[in-house]
């Protein structure tokens, strides 16, 4: 079904005016003073027209309507006064309630202000939705398993330009907009960067005015809720949605089917049917996108899934076997339940696959249906790609690609070369990783169960993107054809199709000499697939086009290798050999490359290593395909709205408000980074956030923090390449001296630190667990210790979120990021700070290396093995020639003295010796960077105790984070890979 525009008009059966009437709740609009909120009924079967107004606070008069005003007249003419709005909020805290309607509470006022505002973005929406439709642009669709959005209240409003009418408003109702804003919990529907910069783009989207949707899933437990107890981290259930989402409208009039399992048959027209199976549907719930200082407010479609209530099966339920009466129910449901679920099993495994393919097939669908309904009568696919744009957000939605092609051949009767041309046009990948694990591979057995018909595309394409190598490359170096085949087929560990096995065989020459002749080629992980000697003399044989050969193993010096040979009748074979030992796999990030038009990575350095290694034989191949779209974050909630009072210091001294949408301007303040004016007001504006977040780690922690130490944080994904390990070392080893000094040693050795960390570390993920645990363990050590007091304390804040963030960066003055260099795609935290003119420490990884670039070498606070060195220190490390510092030494014995408690930290301390072996020898070089980091923190020490060159470099910071807007990200993206235009409302 066609997606249709928000409507706030619904039928009531049982109206008293008529059975056939509706009923519209038309809001304010934004264009003039007048407060007025409308109820208007409209009589479909009537020609008279009956006007209800709602008393207008702002007067306290009654006033009547003389002329009938169209409904878009009404949305043009009223904008919302702080009386207008108190109105609104009160209509909806009686008429509609998601409480009991005695008090009005903090969490009432919270809700009725939400569903306030959003008729007023609902208005905006269906202005947008329309002028879209009516101008049949092309549009962008990005599509992304998660959007860490946080809370929507002050953002939306604060785009709306209507924080102090909504401010005066609740103070009006008795209430603070702060404290009810702070009712609102956060959204669970992302975990780290790749969700936050897919809600950054999304406000950048809607404030410049770019037609554009975001596409992804409504979990309704999140991933999890973290809890930090004496045993570490738990995890529990989030309960976001246990009060309603006011921002959501479910859309139970757009939805889709998604099918699993069953199998393909074949119509008289040979067109491919998929049958049987389990059938579940995908719901539209829609979150309006308002931008800032725009009437464009595009749409995040999240999918619920569930089933028909058919599927109940009422004869199970009555006959007591509850369970197999609500079996299918629960089954579509849990589809939604979490954001990546564990997959250690095979039920986990199998969950995700679904979750990936309920977001591609029902967006597609979607997309599909609102491109036919702009297109009319008449439909040309060849234009599909002018119309749309899919951009998969790293390689959770790689199925669009196969699920693209099967709509377009299986349901609108394309052929495959048809098919595969719009789909090669329409589809970009954006690559968010170098680590092997993160490029997903799923086992072709598993997605063969589960999604059939998808696996015979893959086939489809993977035989013909390796006509495409050999096309590139040749075949006149067999060895070197094999290595390409290895490292870039779509699927792994598979026989060749027979139409690549026969073109290769039928371009072997036969040799002059009757031995056979064998030829080594690299890869020893491929199955051998030759013909019969029997069948040699006969035709040959023509076999299922997705088998190639039977197996005939064969040795030598124990090892299997392909080769080419000849037969008794001098007919000569290409030779090729898979590991029975090992799966097939299918390669997503591969399939994303081919089946795209477009990949691009992050940050410049990260854009280079996928260039030169993550997929150097593509890039060789199509060197016009790879991009860089350095991230970016939306300086509206990074600085405007989550750090008013130094937005306020920078409109001043800059001279306007217009850096909010052209962050350019920042480099204004450079001139002035030793005005002592500003300085003074920076200071006090550093000050005041320091002093709130120290009151908030009381509040969630129970520790109390001086505000005048040093704010140190670390607020991250745990992950061992993000090396929070490295950081709580370095932590120890400042305790460990503190504790050999004096009193008044300690005080002139050391600037007092508050050493803050958040994030989460994945439920099945065991050592960014211990991990976790060491932090809290060292943490109320030291918290607890009398000698040293304020000069350190150590605190993790739990269940980091965007609300977190949103406290903590303003009030940071020294933030933590450092990767094993190489390693990070391009990180986004690092951006937040720098913009809030917190000094950041880092490796030269990521976004860090142009963050320096742009704020000064002088500004940021630089250690570590550089990306290109890495590899050779780990091979130096495994052949034992890596000696440790005798400073990372005394640490680690330290840790294993029990000082921190009785906890075996072995698995974890040893993880960092070792030179060979899984969970060994330092992988991420923790042991290599110490003394580097331990410099680096002591030039750190230095610099904070100038205050006046802290701040100066704090300014600079602000000043030169500039590049770092999502807004200037997202034009690239538009010009560069999308090629779409902004539309301006008229």
């Amino acid at each position: 079904m066609a997606a249709l525009p928000f409507s706030t008009t619904c039928r009531h059966s049982n109206s008293s005016l008529h059975p056939d009437s509706k009923s519209s709740f038309t809001g304010f609009s934004q264009r003039n003073n007048i407060g007025h909120l409308f109820l208007i009924r409209k009589c479909s079967s009537r020609r008279v027209v009956r006007k209800l107004c709602v008393k207008n606070v702002a007067s306290d008069k009654k006033q009547e309507q003389n002329e009938p005003l169209t409904e878009q007249e009404t949305l043009d003419k009223f904008v919302p006064d702080s009386a207008s709005i108190a109105a609104s909020i009160k209509y909806h805290a009686e008429f509609t309630p998601s409480f009991s309607p005695e008090k009005f509470e903090l969490s009432k006022a919270f809700y009725a202000t939400a569903e306030s505002v959003r008729d007023s973005l609902i208005i905006n929406w269906n202005a947008t939705y329309e002028y879209y439709e009516r101008m049949n642009v092309k549009q962008a669709y990005y599509m992304s398993m998660e959007y860490l959005q946080g809370r929507a209240l002050l953002n939306a409003i604060g785009n709306l330009q209507l924080s102090g009418p909504y401010s005066e408003a609740l103070r009006k109702l008795g209430h603070n907009l702060e404290n009810v804003a702070n009712q609102e919990p956060d959204a669970a529907l992302g975990n780290g960067g790749l969700g936050r910069l897919a809600s950054c783009f999304l406000d950048s989207l809607a404030t410049l005015n770019y037609p554009a949707w975001g596409y992804g899933l409504r979990y309704k437990y999140g991933l999890f809720k973290q809890l930090i107890t004496k045993d570490g981290q738990e995890e529990v259930a989030e309960s976001w949605l246990e009060m309603g989402n006011p921002w959501e409208i479910p859309r139970n009039d757009v939805s889709y089917p998604v099918k699993f399992y069953g199998e393909i048959t074949s119509g008289p027209d040979g067109r491919k049917e998929w049958i049987g199976g389990e059938n579940i549907m995908a719901v539209a719930y829609d979150v309006p996108i308002p931008g800032y200082k725009t009437r464009t407010t595009i749409n995040l479609r999240l999918w619920s899934t569930k089933v028909s209530p058919e599927e109940f099966d009422l004869q199970a339920y009555n006959a007591g076997d509850h369970d197999k009466a609500y079996a299918a129910l629960k089954n579509a449901e849990k589809i939604c339940y979490v954001l990546y679920p564990g997959d250690e099993s095979i039920e986990g495994k199998t969950l995700r696959l679904k979750q990936q393919y309920t977001l591609c097939s029902a967006s597609l669908q979607d997309i599909i249906a609102r491109f036919e309904k702009r297109s009319g009568k008449a439909i040309d696919w060849d234009t599909f790609p002018d119309k749309v744009v899919v951009q998969m957000n790293d390689t959770h939605p790689t199925l669009c690609i196969p699920e693209l092609i099967r709509i377009l051949m299986d349901v609108k009767g394309l052929s495959w070369d048809k098919a595969w041309e719009i789909t090669k046009r329409t589809v970009a990948y954006t690559n968010h990783t170098v680590l092997p694990e993160a490029l997903e591979k799923w086992s072709l057995k598993l997605l063969q169960d589960l999604l059939p018909r998808h696996v015979e595309i893959i086939r489809k394409t993977d035989e013909v993107f390796i006509h495409e190598i050999i096309s590139e490359n040749g075949m006149n170096d067999l060895d070197l054809l094999d290595q390409k085949l290895r490292k870039m087929r779509i699927l792994e560990n598979i026989e060749l199709p027979n139409s690549v096995v026969e073109l290769i065989n039928s371009s072997i020459e036969i040799p002059d000499t009757d031995p056979i002749e064998e030829r080594d080629v690299i890869d020893t992980d491929i199955k051998a697939t030759e013909e019969k000697e029997e069948e040699a003399e006969a035709k040959e044989v023509e076999e299922d086009e997705d088998e190639v050969g039977k197996e005939e193993p064969e040795e030598d010096d124990g090892e299997e290798e392909p080769s080419v040979e000849e037969d008794t009748e001098k007919k000569t074979t290409w030779t090729f050999k898979v590991d029975s030992k090992q799966p097939t796999m299918v390669r997503m990030a591969n399939l994303c490359v081919v089946g795209g038009f477009s990949v691009n990575g992050v940050a410049e350095i990260h854009s280079e290593i996928v260039k030169q290694e993550v997929f150097n034989d593509f890039y060789e191949m199509w060197p016009e395909k790879f991009q860089n779209k350095t991230n970016g974050v939306t300086p509206r909630r990074w600085i405007r709205f989550c750090n008013p009072d130094l937005s306020k210091i920078i409109t001043k001294w800059i001279g306007t408000e217009d850096w909010v949408t052209d962050l350019e301007k920042l480099a204004i303040l450079r001139k002035f980074a030793d005005n002592e004016d500003l300085q003074s007001e920076w200071m006090e504006s550093k000050r005041r956030n320091k002093i709130k977040v120290a009151s908030f780690i009381k509040e969630r922690t129970g520790y109390d923090v001086s505000s005048n130490a040093m704010f140190d944080v670390q607020v991250k994904r745990i992950h061992e390449y993000k090396r929070q390990l490295l950081n709580i070392l370095g932590i120890v080893y400042r305790y460990k001296k503190m504790k050999e000094m004096s009193d008044e040693e300690r005080k002139q050795s050391f600037v007092p630190r508050v050493c803050i960390f958040g994030g989460k570390a994945f439920a099945t993920y065991v050592q960014a667990k211990r991990i976790v645990k060491f932090i809290t363990d060292v943490g109320a050590t030291i918290n607890h210790d009398p000698e040293i007091g304020d000069l350190l304390k150590v605190v993790f804040v739990p269940d980091y979120n965007v609300s977190v963030a949103e406290m903590l960066i303003p009030g940071s003055e020294l933030s933590q990021h450092i990767s094993t260099a190489g390693m990070e795609a391009s990180g986004t935290s690092n951006m937040k700070f720098a913009m809030n003119g917190c000094l950041l420490i880092g490796t030269l990884d990521g976004a860090n290396v142009e963050i320096r670039e742009e704020v000064g070498e002088d500004n940021f606070f630089l250690f570590g093995a550089r990306a290109h060195e890495i590899s050779t220190l780990r091979k130096e490390r495994a052949e034992g020639k890596f000696v440790a510092d005798p400073r990372f030494e005394e640490v680690k014995a330290y840790v294993r003295s029990g000082v921190f408690g009785s906890y075996n930290y072995e698995e974890l301390i040893g993880s960092l010796e070792g030179n060979e072996g899984y969970g060994r020898a330092d992988y991420f070089l923790v042991g290599k960077d110490f003394p580097s980091y331990l410099n680096c923190q002591d030039a750190v020490d230095e610099a904070y105790r100038d205050q006046k060159r802290w701040t100066r470099m704090s300014i600079l910071n602000t000043a030169g984070s500039y590049k770092f807007s999502s807004d200037r990200t997202i034009h690239q993206y538009a010009r560069d890979i999308w090629r779409i235009q902004p539309l301006f409302l008229p």
